[in-house]
């Protein structure tokens, strides 16, 4: 039975699952229905943690929306999610960066990776 779960899970990867980093700011481009519509909707933020593995592997983006701050995860292999668009990378020393919740202003930025 566990060989069966791999491979049904495997068939749902992605075929080019985007690199980024925790710390990175990105750019998701997320599929959205509205009736019988469908548009793309762009949330830019950072990403604040990585987590799980394979197929449910998910990815927690904040932003700061007029004064408020705003947390989406996506699963990293769903189909609504179109593409993702690293903007910049960022230099971090952890694996969640759950202490910018807490920050407000220039203390919640994330220094720039320059290589």
């Amino acid at each position: 039975m566990n060989e069966i779960i791999k491979n049904i899970e495997a068939a749902q990867l992605k075929a080019e699952a985007p690199e980024f980093c925790v710390g990175d700011t990105v750019k998701v481009y997320a599929k959205i229905k509205e009736g019988n519509r469908e548009r793309i909707q762009v949330f830019e933020g950072t990403v604040l943690k990585k987590q799980g593995g394979s197929n449910r592997e998910t990815f927690t983006v904040r932003k700061n929306s007029n004064g408020i701050g705003v947390e989406k995860t996506w699963p990293l292999h769903s189909p609504n999610v179109d593409k993702i668009e690293v903007v910049r990378h960022g230099k971090v020393r952890r694996a969640k960066l759950n202490y910018l919740r807490d920050r407000v202003g220039k203390a919640a930025k994330v220094k720039e990776l320059v290589k």
